[in-house]
């Protein structure tokens, strides 16, 4: 150890809230670290050693080993939470203290250092889900040192938050569901010892790795196309998509709750990749196999419900993990809708989604997908919908996709899939259509007339002939 006492910690892996020098070269803090634990350890055993425990004592403890922030973390959300529904709720004061005990195994659970899984690196990670809990019960106790500060000088600067202080505070009724989901996840793990495992592969493809879309030859996948249903549901057994933002997870501990943030709230395992993965560049994805759900749910953004446990039925592989695979690919944000009808813009999305598509045929499940990018990030469906299909023709899987009750998209979907397979058009063929609509919106100056129409209209003189 340095003779100053400063920290020795190799940059590839995370650091962990306590010391161990058999760690020193693998990850973990000294000395100053050492000290840290102490203080968590005393405040965590205290707490774990009470039948019952109050959101004031959480929030002591928590301010205990993060003294900087007394001033500046609410703990109002976790404590309307408590009070909102007594009576449904009163298991709470008797689970805080066994979230306390977990959190307090880490030393016992994790004995090697948890590699980052960085940027421009191909990679993969597999815990245990015993391990994944203790680590989750130590982002509800907010123990990882350098994980609060988010400003571009801070040491995780370019990795998401992992603490779960901005979950606390800010009560609102999107708050209340999700620490729903999350207080049924803790109470299952604490009650009975998950006994599986889960992997996290961070892929990167090399420029070499991707397809030169101008001159891929592949034809159109097979196609099924659903109005109603949910990909985690309806897509059991297929590569998942994760509508994810570049911060894996997106706001999933705070206030967000669309179609990642609801996938990372029922299936919580997902929350802890924000430990280890650095932001996605832009010819990257994750795919987490083995996550196990353990909540059902209704509804959307203001409208998403809780709605109790979920019943895992999926079979595990040769590894113990749960047969369900989820690749998280995020989407460009679009501030203005015209900036996507643009070629470089569509082959950059077109990258990503071969990048997450990309498997090893024939024996791959098929993809669930669906609106990918069309909510805030400004997408538009049609386009959205063809570039998808592309990236799956290339990568040869077929592609169940669900428009999430849009009638109008189910049907343009299946009448255009239809109208490329007849005309066997090659993906090389349908890129060139891609340019010329881009070409005619930017010429315009407007969005002017959809992508389905367009695709017809060139292929009528075809039919004419006939």
């Amino acid at each position: 150890m340095p003779q100053d006492g400063r920290d020795v910690w190799h940059s590839d892996f995370v650091k962990m809230p306590y010391s161990q020098s058999s760690h020193m070269k693998t990850g973990f803090l000294t000395q100053t670290n050492k000290v840290r634990w102490e203080v968590i350890s005393k405040q965590l055993s205290s707490l774990s050693k009470k039948k019952t425990a109050s959101v004031n004592n959480l929030e002591e403890a928590i301010i205990k080993y993060n003294p900087k922030y007394k001033d500046q973390w609410s703990f109002d959300a976790l404590s309307s939470f408590v009070k909102a529904d007594p009576k449904g709720d009163n298991y709470l004061p008797e689970l805080f203290p066994k979230i306390a005990g977990l959190a307090l195994r880490l030393p016992e659970l994790v004995k090697k250092a948890v590699p980052l899984l960085k940027r421009g690196h191909t990679a993969s990670i597999t815990l245990s889900q015993t391990q994944i809990a203790c680590l989750l019960a130590n982002a509800f106790f907010c123990t990882y040192p350098h994980r609060n500060a988010s400003g571009p000088k801070a040491e995780y600067h370019s990795y998401p938050s992992i603490n779960f202080t901005s979950l606390f505070g800010h009560w609102s009724s999107r708050k209340k569901q999700k620490l729903r989901a999350i207080m049924h996840y803790f109470q299952e793990v604490t009650a009975k010892e998950p006994t599986g495992l889960v992997t996290f592969e961070r892929r990167c493809l090399r420029d070499t790795d991707l397809p030169n879309w101008r001159s891929c030859n592949k034809k159109m996948p097979k196609l099924h196309v659903a109005s109603l249903g949910t990909i985690e549901n309806e897509g059991k057994g297929m590569l998942q998509v994760d509508f994810a933002s570049s911060w894996i997870g997106g706001g999933v501990l705070g206030s967000g709750l669309v179609q990642e943030e609801i996938l990372f709230i029922i299936n919580p395992e997902l929350i802890v990749s924000r430990l280890f993965t650095e932001k996605l560049g832009d010819k990257e994805c994750l795919i987490v196999t083995g996550s196990q759900q353990f909540s059902n749910y209704c509804g959307f953004g203001d409208t998403f419900q809780w709605m109790g446990p979920h019943e895992e039925r999926l079979n595990r592989d040769e590894w113990a993990r749960l047969q369900r695979q989820i690749v998280a690919i995020d989407a460009l944000h679009f501030k203005q809708r015209s900036e996507q009808y643009n070629m470089i813009n569509v082959t950059r999305e077109l990258n990503k989604a071969y990048c997450g598509f990309k498997g090893n045929p024939p024996n791959e499940p098929d993809i669930a997908t669906g609106n990918w990018g069309c909510g805030a990030f400004n997408g538009d469906k049609q386009l959205k919908a063809v570039i998808q299909l592309m990236a799956a023709a290339q990568a040869k899987r077929g592609l169940a996709f669900f428009t999430f009750e849009d009638e109008s998209l189910k049907q343009g979907l299946q009448q255009t899939h239809h109208l490329l397979v007849t005309e066997r058009t090659t993906v090389e063929k349908l890129y060139r259509l891609l340019e010329d609509y881009c070409a005619t919106q930017q010429a315009s100056g407007s969005v002017h007339g959809d992508l389905f129409e367009f695709i017809r209209i060139n292929f009528s003189p075809s039919r004419s002939l006939l």
